[in-house]
C-alpha cells in the first residue's frame, strides 16, 4: 500500500509504516474469518480441522504466490465440497464461496487484467464439469459465483486499465514537459544570439575598418606591416558573412531584425517609466561609479530588468518593485525585487509562458555571471544577479 497518499501520507513516520501493510491484514482477516465459518460448520465432524485449513491456505497464499494460490484455492473447493459435510449446496460451500471470490480479487489486482479473464473462464469450466457430475444431486449455486465473481473481476479489471493510462499520461506528461523546456531553452538562446548579432557584427566591422586604414597612419610602413593588416581585414570580413550566414541559421522565417539599436543600462529609465504608466510602481537605486560596460553586457543587464519587471507585471499585480544596480569592483550587480500583492487589490495574477527565468539565467551563463531567484524575505520575488567584467589591460585600450 502506497504510503504517499493524501490521508497516509499525514501520518507519524512509525504509524505510517504500519499503514502500508493494511492490505495484507485484510487478506488475512478475512482468511481468518472463512476458517471459522469453515470450522463451524463441519463441527462434529473429523474433517472439520482439514477443511477449516483448506479454507484458510489460499487467501494466504495470494500474498506470495498468487497464480498458485487461484490453483490451490480451486482444488480445495473440489474437495472440500465433499469432505465439508454440508451436502445443501453444490458445488459452492459458503466459506468456499467467500474464500475462492477473495483469491480471485486479489490475484487480479495482482497480476495483469488478462489473468482476470483466464480465472473466471476456468472458473466457469469447472461450474459447468462440477454440475454435469454431481449438479443433479444439489441446489446448483454456481450462478451467483459467476455473476459476482465476473463483477468483481470487471471492477479489478477497469481499475487496472485505468492506473495504466495514468501512468501513461503522466510517462507522456513528464516527456513533454521536458521537451517543452528544451524547446524554450533553445529559443531563449536563439534570441540571444539574435539580439547579440549587431553586438559582434559591430566590433568586427571596427576591426576590419581599423584594419584597412592602419596602413596609412603609418609613414611608408614596411611591406610585412601592410601585408598583416590586409590578412587581418581579410579575415575580419570573412569571419562578418560567417555571422551573417549562422544568424540566417537561427533566424525564424518571421523575424525581422530590429532597425533601432540594441537597449542598454542608459535606456533603464525609459523602461521604468513604461513600467510605472502599466501599473507598476517601482523605484531604482544605483550605487557605485557608473563606467562604460562591453556592450553585451549591458544588454543582457537590461534584459534581465525588463523581464524581472514584466514577470512583477503579471504575477504581482498592484506590489511596488525596487530595481537596484550596482557598478561594483569586477563586474555590475543587480537586483529587482517586489513585494507581496495587496489584499485589498481585485486584478489577479496572470501566468505567463513560463520563458522569462530560463531567459534570464541563460544570459547570465553566457557572461559567466550568478544568479538567484526566489521567494523574498516578507513575501514577494526577488532576482539576483552579478555579471563578471573584466577590466581592460593597458593592451586592450
Amino acid at each position: 500500500m502506497s504510503t504517499e497518499g493524501p490521508l497516509v501520507g499525514r501520518l507519524p513516520g512509525r504509524i505510517r509504516e504500519y499503514v502500508a501493510w493494511t492490505p495484507h491484514g485484510l487478506v488475512a482477516a478475512v482468511g481468518v474469518l472463512t476458517m471459522i465459518a469453515a470450522w463451524l460448520s463441519a463441527q462434529g465432524s473429523l474433517t472439520a480441522p482439514l477443511y477449516a485449513l483448506a479454507v484458510l491456505a489460499p487467501p494466504l497464499v495470494t500474498l506470495s504466490r498468487p497464480a498458485l494460490a487461484f490453483w490451490l484455492a480451486l482444488a480445495a473447493t473440489a474437495g472440500t465440497s465433499i469432505v465439508s459435510g454440508s451436502w445443501g449446496l453444490w458445488p459452492w460451500q459458503p466459506e468456499n464461496f467467500i474464500s475462492y471470490l477473495t483469491v480471485l480479487t486479489v490475484v487480479a489486482i495482482r497480476t495483469r487484467p488478462r489473468t482476470a479473464v483466464w480465472m473466471w473462464l476456468i472458473t466457469a469450466l469447472y461450474c459447468s464439469a462440477a454440475e454435469a457430475v454431481l449438479g443433479y444431486h444439489f441446489d446448483n449455486n454456481s450462478g451467483p459465483m459467476l455473476l459476482v465473481s465476473a463483477f468483481v473481476l470487471l471492477g479489478v479489471t477497469v481499475w487496472h486499465i485505468r492506473r495504466e493510462a495514468e501512468q501513461t499520461v503522466s510517462a507522456q506528461q513528464t516527456v513533454t514537459a521536458h521537451e517543452r523546456s528544451r524547446r524554450t531553452l533553445l529559443e531563449e538562446r536563439t534570441t540571444i544570439a539574435r539580439e547579440l548579432h549587431d553586438v559582434v557584427a559591430h566590433h568586427m566591422s571596427v576591426v576590419a575598418i581599423q584594419a584597412e586604414a592602419a596602413p596609412y597612419r603609418v609613414q611608408d610602413p614596411p611591406p610585412e606591416l601592410e601585408k598583416a593588416f590586409a590578412t587581418i581585414r581579410v579575415n575580419a570580413v570573412a569571419a562578418l558573412t560567417e555571422l551573417r550566414r549562422v544568424l540566417g541559421v537561427v533566424r525564424a522565417e518571421d523575424y525581422e531584425a530590429p532597425e533601432a539599436p540594441q537597449p542598454t543600462l542608459a535606456d533603464l529609465d525609459t523602461l521604468l517609466a513604461n513600467v510605472r504608466e502599466a501599473g507598476l510602481s517601482v523605484e531604482k537605486v544605483r550605487t557605485g561609479a557608473v563606467r562604460e560596460l562591453p556592450p553585451g553586457v549591458e544588454l543582457s543587464a537590461y534584459r534581465i530588468v525588463q523581464e524581472a519587471l514584466s514577470n512583477s507585471l503579471r504575477h504581482a499585480p498592484g506590489a511596488t518593485a525596487r530595481v537596484e544596480v550596482s557598478y561594483v569592483l569586477g563586474g555590475l550587480g543587480l537586483r529587482i525585487v517586489n513585494g507581496p500583492i495587496p489584499e485589498a487589490y481585485s486584478v489577479k495574477p496572470s501566468p505567463g509562458a513560463g520563458h522569462g527565468i530560463t531567459g534570464m539565467r541563460e544570459r547570465v551563463s553566457m557572461l559567466n555571471g550568478e544568479m538567484t531567484a526566489g521567494p523574498a524575505d516578507g513575501g514577494g520575488y526577488e532576482v539576483a544577479v552579478f555579471l563578471p567584467v573584466t577590466a581592460p589591460t593597458e593592451g586592450d585600450a
